[in-house]
């Protein structure tokens, strides 16, 4: 954590720290919300060879979505990797539309009480100390192929959860 440098920095709000996070990732991080499919994470983080993607679900309570986006953020800083739950043939075969290597790293990580997540959610809360009050009225343009993507990876993690 102190190798971010965030505590040098005034207080942050979520926007400023993405970026500052994004600038020591070397890639723009983008915060996405969305009304994802219920049973499904709160919260996914998506990463590109050139960007990262914090979906979240929208119609949290303001808090309950910082510290979901926080969370996320924590994967990022702590450079959780995916461990392989799916080939890249079988991710053709699913989704042929989406790049195999984005689905793996999507759907690679346990969303449960493994080390990885108790990890990024203590770091979440440490990043939370350099945060300024969540803005709920802030809203962010969400393009519709993002938003099919969300649900579309929702549904695999929680099938019962699909529209028939």
């Amino acid at each position: 954590m102190r190798s971010l440098g965030i505590d040098k920095l005034p207080q942050l709000n979520i926007d400023d720290l993405c970026m500052a996070l994004g600038e020591r990732r070397g890639r723009h991080i983008r915060l996405v919300p969305l009304q994802l499919p219920l049973g499904s994470p709160d919260g996914l983080w998506v990463s590109t060879k050139t960007e990262d993607f914090i979906l979240f679900e929208q119609r949290l309570a303001p808090i309950h979505g910082r510290q979901v986006i926080l969370h996320e953020l924590g994967h990022g800083v702590c450079d959780h990797h995916a461990t392989l739950v799916i080939s890249p043939d079988a991710s053709r075969l699913l989704l042929p539309s989406l790049n195999p290597e984005m689905v793996q790293r999507a759907l690679g990580r346990e969303h449960s009480q493994t080390e990885a997540e108790i990890e990024a959610e203590y770091v979440g809360s440490l990043l939370s100390r350099h945060v300024n009050s969540w803005t709920p009225n802030q809203t962010w343009e969400v393009p519709p192929e993002l938003q099919e993507l969300a649900e579309r990876l929702s549904a695999l993690e929680h099938p019962s959860s699909r529209k028939s």
